[in-house]
């Protein structure tokens, strides 16, 4: 009887404290979005609606905060980072499950957990040192940074968070949708493409979404290669700015209460916003399993 007591003791008490992380969590969570909401918002103070969002002309010492250039420039970065890493992690990922023999899978995912857990910083600086100058001695641009530098820095970040995840929902496709498929007669090409990524589609979507988050959030590998130039980019290889870069270069040297300052917290909620945005799609995608 005591010993039965004593578990239930356990059971609650294990109950309790998960219940508290769980509302800690959703509490830190909720205070952090109020906060960077709240100041951003003062910027409309100074700052209309129609100037922030719709203006390209970005000068705070004359009071004017047009925050087109870097909302455009973080979609159009975004864009190509995904047009490139997408299907090159998929192709990947389909290589992986279906084609490379054992052994080489042995090695392939490991080596692509730990690319996952390299810092933003070191492919930042690979892309600077190495990357940059590469790109500025094929294509003869002056600097060579811009948004082609900094998509192909995102993509190889992204891509072995996108080729995992994709690997783990190609794997759990059922083997008895293989083998009916061949048994049709399909070649193993018409296997994956009508069979295979179909069913797979909810986990590829997920790691697509995934990696885009991760695209748009990412800050200090985006800062050394894109150029922090705020201007719209006229070619692939022109200095520009996205939200993230023109936040960290320029937030430590403003005042907090500035228009200035606010003007740079609403970048950081509407990321904020985007990204929790894109957690609520995968979540409804997975109980969906669209």
């Amino acid at each position: 009887m005591d010993h039965s007591g004593a578990n239930y003791f356990k059971n609650k008490t294990f109950k309790f404290y998960s219940l508290l992380s769980a509302l800690i969590l959703g509490l830190v969570l909720l205070a952090i979005i109020i906060f960077i909401g709240k100041t951003g918002l003062l910027v409309f103070k100074d700052v209309s609606f129609k100037e922030f969002f719709f203006s390209t002309t970005w000068e705070p010492d004359q009071g004017k905060f047009g925050a087109a250039i870097f909302i455009i420039g973080t979609i159009a970065l975004t864009a190509l980072t995904m047009v490139m890493a997408v299907p090159l992690s998929l192709l990947l990922a389909v290589y992986i499950v279906e084609i490379a023999p054992a052994w080489l899978k042995r090695i392939i995912r490991p080596v692509l957990d730990l690319l996952v857990g390299i810092p933003s910083i070191i492919y930042g600086y690979l892309g600077l040192t190495i990357l940059t100058p590469f790109l500025r001695d094929i294509t003869g641009s002056v600097m060579g940074d811009g948004l082609l530098a900094a998509a192909v820095t995102l993509t190889i970040m992204v891509l072995p968070t996108v080729t995992t995840i994709s690997d783990d929902a190609i794997s759990s496709v059922p083997s008895e949708l293989r083998e009916a498929s061949y048994a049709l007669g399909s070649t193993r090409l018409q296997s994956v493409l009508r069979v295979i990524l179909p069913a797979a589609k909810s986990g590829i979507m997920t790691a697509a979404i995934l990696g885009m988050a991760r695209a748009i959030g990412e800050t200090m590998a985006v800062v050394m290669v894109i150029g922090n130039t705020a201007q719209f980019p006229e070619t692939l290889f022109t200095p520009t700015a996205v939200l993230t870069s023109n936040i960290v270069m320029q937030i430590l040297d403003v005042e907090f209460d500035s228009t200035w300052n606010y003007a740079l917290y609403m970048m950081a909620f509407i990321l904020l916003i985007v990204s929790n945005l894109m957690i609520i799609i995968v979540r409804r995608i997975r109980a969906k399993g669209v």
